[in-house]
């Protein structure tokens, strides 16, 4: 799965903050269940995908792990820097190889308008202020 831009930045809105690059340190992974995945067939496998999340998770693959309180399915906060190392870890779990759940993955990283607050302002040669 190759990395998409994100919809919701407007660079048009805020042209400084397009300059600002921010690494991708973190994958948040929304999982939702398929059809495939009824409460019958997820029940067969789900010893075998608790197992591979915790051994993912005792890795340092995945860091944090919740269930949605709103509908079936899980939230990870995976430790990769694309959208397409996390896809292939997740699609190796047993609900992912079995078709049953699928991923909204979303790439994070350091809050970029941050830079804007250390960034040397620019000086300007006609500034009587600056000094030659």
């Amino acid at each position: 799965m190759p990395d998409v831009k994100n919809p919701r930045v407007r660079a048009e809105i805020l042209p400084a903050l397009a300059a600002v690059v921010a690494p991708t340190t973190k994958i948040l992974a929304i999982g939702s269940v398929t059809a495939k995945g009824t409460p019958e067939a997820i029940a067969s496998v789900r010893p075998d995908e608790v197992r591979a999340t915790v051994r993912n998770h005792l890795a340092g693959k995945i860091e944090q792990w919740f269930s949605q309180t709103e509908g079936r399915g899980v939230v990870f906060i995976v430790n990769a820097t694309s959208t397409a190392e996390a896809h292939e870890l997740l699609e190796k779990l047993p609900l992912g190889v079995a078709g049953m759940m699928e991923f909204e993955l979303i790439a994070l990283g350091p809050l970029a308008p941050l830079a804007m607050l250390i960034a040397e302002p620019p000086r300007s040669q006609c500034d009587p202020r600056v000094s030659l």
